[in-house]
């Protein structure tokens, strides 16, 4: 009677389901943006094999307003345990009630790289100088609809004292991969965190921009103030974090964040 009790409820809720052995195991349901994502699609295999659990996950950036954006997502009702994105967009999130404080956890530091398409000559970019004579050679530039690319539009080209010469050739991509705009041709240069670059075919890394004019970005995980799942979201968020987890993440140009 407890058992089917228990089937009942999670028929119900759509949160759990029966794991092998009879052993409940939960539904996660993660919203992710771009920079962890390389890392966290190797990852979710081998933490569901440990724990049973089911990740279930939909990608869009951190903020913005097209139709897969994460705001966007929350806002038309989409359910979720678990997000996983730029931890400034996040606080803005948990200062809403979208997610919890207490639950929060930084997980990787992500710099701004500059791609080029595969075979293209690679412009020098190891100096603010060498940089902006970059960007001025160029012919078109391409950058997110995520933090890397309100950097690049709203500071870095100021810093650098182009911003009048990069209207006209440098436009922000919503949704779409910045590497993958570069990849058709359709822009020279591409900027992006260097974790979002590297996974897209057809391009090269020119590198991480200078370290004088480089933002870094934290990504963060929270769990979802409306969660059906908080013990198994937790488990997720703690397996991303863990030393076990950073091999990967550094292999996908990321900076894991020590505990």
């Amino acid at each position: 009677m407890k058992f089917k009790s228990i089937v009942s409820a999670a028929i119900l809720t759509g949160s759990m389901l029966i794991a092998q052995g009879g052993a409940i195991a939960a539904e996660v349901r993660v919203m992710i943006s771009g920079g962890l994502s390389a890392a966290y699609k190797q990852l979710v295999p081998e933490f569901e094999k440990r724990t049973g659990h089911k990740v279930l996950t939909a990608y869009g950036p951190s903020m913005g307003h097209t139709e897969n954006a994460i705001p966007v997502r929350l806002a038309r009702g989409e359910p979720v345990d678990v997000l996983v994105m730029v931890g400034e967009a996040l606080t803005g999130l948990i200062q809403q009630g979208k997610a919890t404080q207490a639950s929060r956890v930084d997980i990787v530091r992500s710099p701004i790289g500059v791609a080029v398409k595969a075979g293209a000559p690679k412009p020098n970019i190891s100096t603010p100088d060498a940089l902006r004579n970059a960007l001025l050679a160029a012919k078109s530039i391409a950058y997110s609809d995520s933090a890397s690319g309100v950097y690049v539009e709203t500071q870095l080209f100021k810093t650098l004292g182009i911003e009048a010469q990069m209207k006209g050739k440098a436009r922000m991509i919503p949704a779409d991969p910045v590497a993958s705009i570069v990849a058709k041709g359709e822009a020279e240069l591409g900027f992006q965190q260097i974790s979002e670059l590297l996974p897209v075919p057809g391009v090269d890394l020119v590198g991480p921009i200078p370290d004088a004019v480089q933002k870094i970005t934290v990504f963060s995980a929270a769990v979802s103030s409306s969660t059906q799942a908080p013990e198994a979201a937790k488990a997720l968020i703690d397996f991303l974090a863990s030393t076990e987890a950073r091999p990967v993440i550094k292999k996908t140009g990321l900076d894991p964040i020590l505990p």
